[in-house]
């Protein structure tokens, strides 16, 4: 199978793939803290490894091209523990703008941004009026782990979603990149284990250090590889859907 990778092809593969109105995915991620037991790539890490999926799933039906994954993002409420890149929002709507008009200068005409941190959820929902705006490009956004929520509940034990460095996150570092678990401080990644407390009629920033002694809301305890690879065929079944959707109503 040739490859999804953008970086992996050359600049008249590229060109060939403008022309053929393939769509381009734009992974979006974060690097931030993420527990005594995860390295802070993990958004960067997971969003990559399930759009890559994703894209090879749906590559018999759609032809889909993923750009490499902008690796910062909006987390500010990491900042506290140390270990975080964070934007704010005049540099993120304009880093994701000079992205979005180079793919448009390329010649394509269909992105689609694949989330992989809750951080940035409301800043792409509030970009995507601009971006229509300011590109002729037809631009859909989502995040991964939302697309395939109902999915999870089945898969795990004392969660129903993902949370933050939990068991979701955790199990699927262990298929993405094996290795990389801390796994003598397992023991210690468990915090806010009801999720994350808050009133949806009112907002505030608040820094994960308010809520979780140890950056981690959920237990990860419970993590294993068996769940991982569960949980990253959900999220790539999920994203393979939507790509395929996209394809029709071309």
């Amino acid at each position: 199978m040739a490859s999804v990778l953008w970086m992996d092809l050359t600049a008249e593969e590229l060109r060939a793939k403008a022309a053929a109105d393939t769509i381009v995915v734009l992974p979006v991620a974060s690097i931030e803290q993420h527990g005594p037991h995860l390295p802070v790539g993990v958004d960067t890490i997971l969003c990559s490894g399930v759009c890559k999926a994703a894209a090879e799933r749906a590559g018999d039906d759609v032809d889909v091209v993923v750009a490499p994954t902008l690796w910062c993002g909006m987390a500010e409420h990491h900042m506290a523990f140390g270990g975080t890149f964070t934007f704010d929002i005049p540099t993120y709507r304009a880093v994701l703008l000079s992205f979005l008009k180079s793919i448009e200068r390329h010649g394509f005409h269909r992105v689609l941004i694949v989330n992989g941190h809750g951080g940035n959820i409301a800043a792409l929902t509030a970009f995507l009026p601009d971006f229509a705006r300011e590109t002729r490009l037809h631009v859909e956004a989502t995040t991964y782990f939302l697309l395939a929520e109902a999915a999870f509940p089945p898969l795990l034990q004392d969660q129903k979603g993902v949370q933050h460095a939990c068991e979701v996150e955790t199990s699927m570092m262990m298929v993405l990149a094996p290795g990389s678990v801390r796994e003598p401080r397992l023991l210690e990644a468990f915090g806010a284990r009801n999720g994350l407390p808050g009133r949806p009629t009112v907002s505030r920033h608040r820094s994960f250090r308010e809520m979780t002694e140890t950056g981690v809301v959920g237990d990860a305890r419970r993590a294993t590889p068996e769940k991982g690879q569960a949980c990253l065929d959900a999220c790539a079944d999920a994203l393979a859907g939507l790509l395929r959707e996209m394809g029709r109503a071309a």
